[in-house]
């Protein structure tokens, strides 16, 4: 049996590794392909390192592709050849036959999970972060004219970036007290710069503001300056006017400038969410329904697509007994099967989005559907 097992699993390692390189380039060029337009000019170097950033989370998607491709070629082969029947014939059940897949279906699915939750949410943000500072030269001008969460309350908002000096221009910075709406501190600077999670700022401004006091001003008597000036300091409780020009001020932000052009510099984030980050919101009091309810889809998806790698190499048993008879119609039928999958995986993610009090079976119904069809061909079979 131990012979068997060896020789089952030299038939699955193949084309599991070779489906992994295939997919991973196609998607790689893909990715190198539609944004080359703006990479002119960049030394091969740096293009390589964007590419390489991308490779985790290439992997977790493709990684069921190929665990279909494992399945149809290496078991399309042995029963084409009869291999199969003679084990059958020998005393050995398909079951039994089929276990390596189950050994190596696991270990794929436990890489993907590591990359999932721990690899690719880093590596995303490196490559946003290489992208829009490094390839491109944009910087921060990409981000300028919005308003930019930095966590912890902060908000930043810049009207202009030079990215030769690293220098914002036109700062405003603000942080509301999250117990009362209408008081605040709101930051004005010439300029200052964005590095970690570090904002430096240059030429400021800062004033503590209290609109519920400067409601109450329209009721201060006029012909009392005593009462007036009072009800001003109410509004104006903290003003901070530095005496020398070059002060520079040092704000830390919950969000690094890498983060940040995760979150904000293309039209759809990048996936920067890991396990710390997702349990984080999950357990963090203050957090709203709605991030709950993100962060648990999210949490539930990074979890459910790699455990599509065990799915599927086992459901695409009875595809290849039945279609596996050449490299290519194996091919073919691992594509249709994987596409099969994604399409209900994104349409469970939909659901999921609908059912705020419960999202799971929305995300893992792509895992239990394919699971049960697959059993029931195979039964079949």
């Amino acid at each position: 049996m131990t012979r068997l097992t060896r020789l089952v699993t030299r038939e699955l390692l193949p084309p599991l590794l070779v489906g992994t390189l295939l997919f991973t380039a196609i998607l790689s060029f893909g990715y190198f392909f539609i944004s080359s337009q703006w990479l002119r000019g960049v030394p091969l170097g740096l293009v390589g390192q964007w590419i390489a950033y991308q490779v985790p989370d290439t992997l977790v998607k493709v990684l069921p592709m190929a665990a279909v491709l494992m399945t149809v070629v290496a078991f399309g082969r042995m029963n084409t050849e009869r291999e199969l029947v003679a084990v059958q014939a020998g005393g050995i059940s398909l079951g039994r036959a089929a276990r390596p897949v189950l050994v190596v279906g696991a270990l794929v699915t436990a890489l993907a999970i590591w990359l999932s939750l721990w690899v690719a949410p880093r590596a995303n943000v490196e490559t946003r972060g290489l992208y829009w500072d490094v390839l491109t030269g944009t910087g921060l001008a990409r981000l300028a004219g919005q308003t930019l969460d930095l966590r912890g309350g902060l908000t930043l908002y810049l009207a202009g970036y030079d990215h030769a000096t690293r220098q914002m221009r036109g700062v405003r910075v603000e942080r509301w007290q999250a117990d009362d709406l209408r008081r605040g501190t709101i930051i004005f600077a010439e300029g200052g710069t964005f590095e970690g999670n570090q904002l430096s700022l240059t030429g400021y401004q800062v004033f503590t503001v209290n609109y519920a006091a400067a409601a109450e001003l329209g009721r201060v008597p006029e012909d009392d300056p005593v009462a007036f000036r009072a009800a001003v300091q109410e509004v104006f409780p903290g003003v901070i006017l530095p005496d020398e020009p070059g002060a520079v001020l040092h704000l830390d932000t919950g969000r690094s400038r890498q983060e940040t052009f995760a979150e904000y510099a293309d039209a759809i984030g990048a996936d920067a969410g890991g396990w710390n980050e997702l349990t984080a919101t999950l357990r963090d009091p203050e957090a709203t329904p709605t991030e709950r309810q993100d962060a648990r889809i999210d949490l539930n998806r990074k979890l459910a697509l790699p455990f599509g790698n065990l799915v599927l190499a086992l459901a695409a048993l009875p595809f290849a007994l039945r279609y596996g008879r050449t490299l290519g119609v194996s091919l073919g039928v691992a594509l249709l099967v994987a596409v099969a999958y994604y399409l209900v995986f994104f349409v469970g993610l939909t659901v999921a989005g609908t059912m705020p009090t419960f999202p799971e079976p929305g995300v893992w119904l792509a895992n239990v559907l394919f699971a049960i069809v697959g059993l029931w061909l195979l039964r079949r079979t």
